[in-house]
């Protein structure tokens, strides 16, 4: 069980500002789950349209969140990162529900583990909560793909 500060998600994750979600991994046990956190601030790009009056995070970006975590744990148990020569992908999403909302100031939690992994596609139950609540679920499948030269 190791964490992981953001410059280690950093060599994890081809994602980046405005899009990397994950600011720490709290813990990671490769080949079963990992716990990882994202701070949600006022000052994220999307809160200024969604929604001026009562900002809220987007249930899509939540979802993308735990995507983030669920890849850390694929390269982690995989004992690798990713390198520009292939594209980590989501392939399914299944039974998605948010549970409340997620707002500036909040600590999201998003806790994934590994349900399967046959023939490359990765399956992996994900939550995110905050202060112990539930705010989001879903079943996440996804796939490392070699791009073409």
């Amino acid at each position: 069980m190791t964490s992981m500060d953001i410059h280690q998600i950093l060599e994890h994750l081809p994602h980046r500002y405005p899009f990397l979600l994950v600011d720490r991994v709290l813990e990671v046990v490769p080949g079963e789950r990992i716990v990882a956190l994202k701070n949600v601030s006022m000052n994220e790009p999307f809160f200024p349209g969604h929604y001026p009056h009562h900002p809220v995070m987007p249930g899509v970006l939540i979802v993308e969140a735990m995507a983030q975590a669920a890849a850390i744990l694929s390269f982690k148990s995989l004992g690798g990162q990713p390198d520009d020569k292939s594209v980590y992908y989501f392939v399914g999403i299944d039974g998605a529900r948010f549970k409340r909302p997620v707002s500036p100031g909040d600590q999201l939690i998003l806790e994934v583990a590994i349900t399967a992994n046959k023939r490359g596609i990765w399956k992996f139950a994900a939550q995110a909560k905050v202060d112990g609540q539930l705010a989001a679920e879903a079943e996440l499948m996804c796939t490392v793909r070699k791009l073409d030269a």
